[in-house]
């Protein structure tokens, strides 16, 4: 299985949050994962923010931090491109997504077409996971 974690799958691997089991069981089951260099950003702020909101501990989050970094070196890390971003502008207008929710889309819609193989997008942002089934990506989880 080939799967591409938006930043809101991957920072649950990071943070205890609903689904952080879920995502990491995936994760091990998936022969390749894949996001967007723009995720590494994304998490790290999750990380950081846990951190400003008082939920995470400065020091638990800088050994959280630290894992998330070395795990991004065996991730599949998706360049954006003019062509990726015209084509995330398309689908940010069509499906009504945010700036960075419709790079994901665009990045594994882009990257399924590339190795002429499923992706399975995987994201816990509902407007993404529904879009991501219209344009005819599987979505993951089954239900959100």
């Amino acid at each position: 299985m080939i799967v591409y974690a938006d930043a809101s799958a991957l920072a649950k691997r990071y943070l205890a949050e609903a689904g952080s089991a879920e995502i990491e069981t995936l994760v091990r089951q998936a022969d390749i994962v894949g996001t967007s260099v723009i995720t590494r950003v994304e998490v790290s702020a999750a990380i950081a923010k846990a951190v400003r909101i008082g939920s995470l501990e400065r020091t638990e989050a800088e050994r959280i931090l630290r894992a998330f970094r070395q795990h991004w070196l065996e991730l599949g890390a998706l360049q954006v491109t003019e062509a990726l971003v015209a084509e995330a502008d398309t689908l940010a207008w069509e499906h009504g997504l945010r700036g960075y929710d419709a790079v994901h889309l665009a990045s594994a819609l882009v990257w399924q077409e590339a190795i002429s193989e499923p992706v399975v997008l995987a994201a816990f942002d509902r407007q993404l996971w529904d879009a991501a089934q219209k344009v005819g990506l599987s979505a993951w989880p089954e239900s959100l």
